[in-house]
């Protein structure tokens, strides 16, 4: 049985990711794997583990602070994917693939605080 939080469009979207990153980091050059393979399979966890906190929290503040808290490493995932693209870590293809899958995540994480804050202000 699927918890409200397996349910929430913005959860699935960033757990999918990480899981791509994931894939995406498996054959980067040894040397990289405590560099760009820790850094980016940690920010990609954080997006999706900022969310599911914020979903546990009571207040909507500690919920936005959490969901602003994703964002940012979303964003920080996104511009470390880009890079590995340019440094020939991964393809040019697969690194514009995910940024723009990061973009719709950013966009959907800002939907939903949206939600959240006309919630705070009804």
């Amino acid at each position: 049985m699927s918890t409200g939080l397996e349910n929430l469009k913005v959860y699935q979207i960033a757990e999918i990711l990480e899981i791509e990153v994931y894939k995406a980091t498996k054959n980067f050059p040894k040397e990289e794997k405590y560099g760009s393979v820790n850094q980016l399979r940690r920010s990609s966890a954080a997006v999706s583990n900022n969310i599911a906190e914020s979903y546990a929290r009571h207040s909507y503040a500690e919920k936005i602070r959490y969901l602003y808290i994703a964002k940012g490493e979303a964003e920080e995932t996104k511009r470390n994917i880009i890079r590995s693209g340019k440094k020939d870590l991964i393809t040019e293809l697969i690194a514009n693939d995910l940024a723009d899958k990061y973009t719709g995540l950013l966009k959907a994480i800002s939907g939903y605080i949206r939600f959240i804050t006309d919630k705070l202000t009804k």
